[in-house]
């Protein structure tokens, strides 16, 4: 292939012959101009061949990756591409390092010069914009020639064989770890790690401790006093090795978007924040991701590995365009866990979805365990929803179609609460620390 450079030398070469046969009027003559044409043309081909031929085979250039192979979604890594020439002569050229546009590579494309047996590294760096699996698509060589009149590049074929696989693989943005400090703090508080100790329904014994001022007297140990000779009181403890179940609902309503995210990836960052007090809590976590079919699995993982287990197995998670089998949902739950649980099932508020299809196997799930529903909403509903002095028709019918959805919502709700089933609803905004403080509220009363 040809860069700019023939054309410039062509075109430039007829404009000067054309000036020198003006100048040399009938002297020149019509076939001298085209003579001359036709050999410079031949030898600007010629030039173009052998400059072709003079450039390093793109054949002889092996590529190798190393780097990030997986990020937060909202930070940034690089990927090195290493680039070996294995011919006698010079690579003179540019490299294209293409990846897919959710990846955010920059720069795609370097000049580069490699001396025979010698290797260079390109640096690409990566700010992903999606979570999941982010693929490097093909590394593609020119190499020129001496005098760049001419190129030798890889052809498609051989580009997709010659590139490295490579795959980044993108995690959930986590952007509730924010309120991680202050749950955890609210968590010391409710295991007795500070001086307040509460002694409530569904705590244990812990030990015994000396009377401090403001200590209820009714917790007052007498017979450990007497032996002590001081005031202890008994300190209590929520129990623990509870089972939390994480469910994801990655059905149709799983892809409507809730400001600037899908409603999966809110539920994603609302069980992240929970899975991670409830670690701490020394409960046990399990995550199921369901429609038609079970996506993803974490069951029985040690707390120290449990955070990258569960964006390891979220990260590739994407809505499908199918009805949520709740049916399959009550199975899954009811078949792993034997035991009472807390189940959290992240969906959607609405009729069509939940009436049809989670309301009738309600009942065998919550006989066995403790289920919440957590769902969350768009505030730009309930801005929609208030009318101004100055409403025209369109607003008018935007605030009666939000104050509907809004009704619904609520008997959805209603209807949840009936089967015993509690339900959280929160924006997006605050719905993972809703979710959280649902929990340390379940754990606080004893109700797990």
């Amino acid at each position: 292939m040809i860069t700019w450079r023939p054309a410039a030398i062509v075109v430039g070469g007829t404009v000067l012959l054309s000036l020198a046969g003006v100048a040399a009027g009938d002297q020149l003559g019509r076939a001298g101009l085209w003579l001359g044409a036709a050999v410079l043309l031949v030898t600007v081909a010629a030039g173009c061949v052998a400059d072709a031929l003079a450039a390093a085979p793109p054949k002889a250039i092996t590529l190798s990756r190393s780097g990030k192979s997986s990020l937060w979604l909202g930070d940034s890594g690089t990927v090195e591409l290493t680039v070996r020439n294995g011919s006698d002569r010079p690579f003179d050229g540019r490299v294209r390092d293409a990846w897919v546009p959710s990846a955010g590579a920059h720069p795609t494309e370097q000049d580069v010069r490699i001396e025979p047996g010698r290797a260079v590294r390109l640096t690409t760096t990566l700010t992903p914009t999606r979570r999941g699996d982010r693929p490097a698509v093909r590394v593609t060589l020119r190499s020129y020639g001496p005098l760049r009149l001419a190129y030798r590049q890889t052809r498609r074929n051989t580009a997709d064989a010659m590139t490295p696989p490579w795959r980044l693989r993108v995690y959930p943005a986590f952007a509730s770890r924010r309120f991680l400090p202050e749950k955890v703090a609210r968590l010391r508080v409710l295991d007795g790690s500070v001086v307040t100790r509460g002694r409530g329904q569904g705590t244990e014994f812990d030990t015994l401790r000396e009377y401090v001022i403001g200590d209820d007297v009714r917790s007052i140990d007498w017979r450990g006093s007497a032996r002590r000779s001081d005031v202890v009181v008994r300190t209590w403890r929520p129990e623990r090795d509870r089972r939390l179940v994480c469910v994801l609902d990655t059905g149709r309503t799983s892809a409507a978007r809730i400001g600037d995210e899908p409603r999966l990836d809110a539920a994603m960052d609302a069980a992240l924040l929970l899975a991670s007090v409830a670690a701490r809590a020394d409960d046990r976590v399990d995550l199921l991701a369901v429609d038609t079919t079970v996506r993803a699995s974490v069951t029985n993982v040690d707390k120290s590995t449990l955070l990258w287990r569960l964006v390891t197995a979220m990260a590739p998670l994407q809505p499908a365009l199918v009805e949520t089998d709740f049916g399959l949902v009550a199975g899954e739950v009811l078949r792993r866990e034997r035991k009472r649980a807390l189940v959290v099932l992240f969906t959607a508020l609405e009729p069509g979805a939940l009436g049809d299809g989670l309301l009738p196997v309600l009942p065998q799930l919550a006989a066995k365990h403790k289920v919440v529903v957590a769902a969350v909403h768009d505030p730009e509903l309930s801005r929609m929803a208030q009318l101004g002095p100055d409403a025209g028709p369109a607003e008018v019918y935007a605030a009666a179609s939000a104050q509907r959805t809004l009704a619904e919502r609520e008997r959805v709700s209603a209807a949840l609460r009936r089967h015993g089933v509690e339900v959280v609803d929160a924006p997006a905004d605050v719905f993972a620390s809703k979710v959280t403080d649902h929990y340390l509220a379940l754990k606080t009363s004893g109700r797990l």
